[in-house]
């Protein structure tokens, strides 16, 4: 953790890799900046610094209008920390203060809400409702800016439970009323309903989005995936609906371009952050190639796709039961399996858009389901009702606020359920950044490709805490994909 005399550092040298790790308000102004705003450097006396936005508004600053902190990408740290704090954070992100209030985010993590306050205040420097509350107004933003919904329409699509809540804290958070900040906008997409709602989605370049756009296209499941013309749609289960989100590589190497159809607006915060936390949108690609390119192993690699991402998920429980049905068999077979319980049981979108035509069945669904009739061996189909039903129960948690090393130790107390299920699991769908697939099939044909054949230990210690990444350079170095084997799926 840095101290405040290094973070003035960071500010100084414009320093676009903190960005979302920390903030500097500047008590001559009122402004709180991220460290990479272009404006004039502030002097070391007069600057505090905080580890959320939340805290910053909290201390009175107001976001500054040129560096826009408010959307910086999120901060790399949240997104890798196992503990309770990196695990609230991203429950917040996820609207879990929204739908279940403080007492039902406390619940979620084991916590009572005092402890959870004290530990959110002492560590962030604001407890669970202030975070929320700045997670709404930077959503809002993104909409009154963005676009050209309605400012009703964007209240409660950004968490407000009033038009009035919604005013307020956005003239005290950015120092303008919403009508003002849309007009002075210039980056308002238009489109609305019927063409969706289209947000950019920041991140930290570089970014070989290509390459995950095409990891995601050569697993896409028919009937909620498809993949033409460069645009990558899947459909979202979301807690108050379905939808669909359209992804697209831009100009701009800053952004993802991401076009949302929503049942219910409320959920559009939410599904922005399943987009992030799929596209992997909140880490830091520099800290990465500093460790991984050291290796001589990963160095090629690592220079020659700069940026390369470690995908998450969009539902959990989905991906679950893709690493399961994928079990020693090919992508391509674990595509069509898992087409297969999409059409029989799967809910049919009450609109369909191209190719997508099914929201993928819930864990309660499956858990009841006769999976015998797929065409996977008897115990894989036992161990799937097993795992969908204990996912159903809450046994087994796959959510954002997950304890990554229980949930590991549940999977693989379940029959059929073995290392690199587990693993893959808690890879993709746990978002954890230091996962190595150590029996995966492709990873060893890549390792032999490139000449090593001594124990993996000593390298894999070497890769720490980016071993998920390192598993993903390794799959890229085969140029035929990996295999039947390699179950990557």
């Amino acid at each position: 953790m840095l101290d405040d005399d290094h973070r003035y550092l960071a500010v100084r040298s414009g320093d676009a890799r903190f960005d979302g790790v920390f903030y500097v308000g500047v008590t001559s102004t009122g402004i709180y900046c991220r460290p990479s705003c272009p404006a004039m450097t502030p002097k070391r006396e007069n600057t505090r610094f905080f580890r959320s936005a939340a805290a910053a508004q909290g201390a009175g600053f107001r976001a500054c209008k040129r560096c826009r902190p408010d959307v910086a990408p999120g901060s790399p740290e949240w997104n890798a920390r196992a503990d309770a704090v990196g695990r609230a954070m991203r429950l917040i992100a996820d609207g879990a203060v929204d739908r279940d209030g403080v007492n039902g985010l406390a619940a979620s993590l084991g916590y009572s809400e005092r402890h959870l306050n004290r530990l959110l205040t002492a560590e962030l420097g604001a407890g669970p409702l202030a975070l929320a509350r700045a997670q709404r107004a930077q959503t809002a933003r993104i909409l009154v800016e963005t676009t050209a919904l309605p400012m009703g329409d964007i209240t409660f699509a950004s968490g407000f439970s009033s038009i009035r809540q919604f005013n307020d804290t956005v003239r005290e958070v950015f120092g303008l009323p919403p009508s003002k900040m849309r007009e002075r906008s210039a980056h308002r997409d238009g489109a609305v309903a019927p063409g969706g709602t289209a947000l950019r989605l920041p991140l930290r370049p570089p970014c070989d989005l290509g390459s995950l756009l095409g990891f995601l296209a050569a697993r896409a499941v028919p009937g909620i995936e498809e993949s033409t013309g460069g645009v990558y749609r899947r459909v979202l289960r979301l807690p108050h609906g379905n939808g669909v989100a359209e992804i697209t590589e831009g100009a701009d190497p800053g952004h993802v371009h991401c076009r949302l159809h929503l049942d219910d607006l409320r959920d559009l915060g939410t599904a922005v952050q399943r987009c992030r936390r799929l596209l992997d949108l909140d880490t830091d690609p520099q800290a990465v190639a500093e460790v991984l390119g050291r290796s001589e192993l990963l160095g090629p690699a690592v220079t020659a796709m700069p940026g390369l991402r470690a995908p998450g998920h969009v539902d959990p429980a989905e991906l679950a039961v893709r690493a399961v049905v994928g079990q020693q068999v090919s992508v391509a077979a674990a595509r069509t399996i898992a087409g297969r319980l999409v059409q029989r049981y799967g809910k049919p979108l009450t609109t369909p858009q191209g190719g997508l035509t099914h929201v993928f069945p819930g864990p309660e669904t499956l858990a009841e389901a006769d999976l015998e009739q797929l065409p996977v061996p008897a115990a894989r189909a036992r161990a799937l009702r097993m795992l969908m039903g204990a996912i159903a129960s809450g046994d087994i948690d796959l959510g954002p606020g997950a304890d990554r090393d229980e949930c590991e130790s549940r999977l693989l107390s379940l029959p059929g359920i073995g290392p690199w299920t587990a693993g893959y699991i808690r890879m993709r769908a746990l978002g954890d950044p230091d996962t190595f697939l150590r029996g995966d099939g492709g990873i060893q044909r890549a390792l032999r490709r490139s000449g090593h054949t001594g124990s993996m230990d000593g390298i894999t210690r070497s890769w720490r805490p980016w071993r998920s990444y390192a598993t993903h350079y390794l799959w890229a170095t085969l140029t035929d994909g990996p295999g039947p084997s390699g179950r990557a799926q």
